[in-house]
């Protein structure tokens, strides 16, 4: 197993210690994190340490994708492995902030619909020969996303002390370029999807 794969199967490890992190009932292991107040925001050490957990899988996400692209060690495994980590790690935790209620249920709904058509996409596409390229509106919904989960784990600081909604502002920009992306991939494959019959 090259490096990069060995760094994809370390996210898939934090993607689990994440989503077990979060789900977990502590208080009814009696175990209570500590609760901090930060001017007028309160805040919970478990997101905190959850979003440090988040921090270093996204980063190793970007990583582990450079390195095998730099060192031409680009796998079947490696790109299996990679969307199994990307889809347990974003969407997982979509899901778990929605049900806390930290983030809307519109987010998750979208990206995860989103994500299946794109998915249905390359599949269709691969079958008939066609590979079809990651969008720059794609890239961008993956910054986006990454960076704007990154700050609602840290409760948006330090833009939350001056009553900037960084945060917010970014996941709603990673749900329109999501559904941009979303309809790109569609588009790209139209003629497989809709084949003109011949006269």
């Amino acid at each position: 197993m090259n490096l990069p794969n060995r760094i994809t199967m370390a996210r898939i490890f934090l993607s689990i210690l994440l989503l077990v992190m979060l789900l977990v009932p502590w208080y009814s292991l009696g175990v209570e994190f500590p609760v901090y107040q930060v001017a007028t925001i309160t805040v919970n050490l478990k997101y905190i340490i959850a979003g440090i957990i988040f921090l270093i899988a996204s980063t190793s996400d970007f990583l582990d994708g450079y390195l095998a692209r730099k060192n031409n060690m680009v796998t079947d495994f490696g790109k299996v492995m990679d969307a199994i980590a990307d889809k347990l790690l974003v969407n997982g935790l979509l899901v778990i902030l929605a049900y806390d209620r930290i983030i809307s249920i519109v987010i998750p709904v979208v990206i995860i619909s989103r994500d299946i058509v794109v998915d249905s996409c390359k599949m269709i596409s691969g079958q008939n020969g066609k590979v079809v390229a990651a969008s720059i509106m794609g890239k961008l919904k993956t910054i986006c996303m990454m960076s704007g989960l990154t700050l609602t784990m840290f409760y948006n600081l330090p833009f939350e002390l001056i009553g900037f909604p960084v945060a917010d502002i970014l996941l709603i920009a990673a749900v329109i370029l999501s559904v941009i992306s979303g309809a790109q991939y569609f588009y790209s494959v139209r003629d497989i999807l809709f084949p003109k019959k011949s006269k």
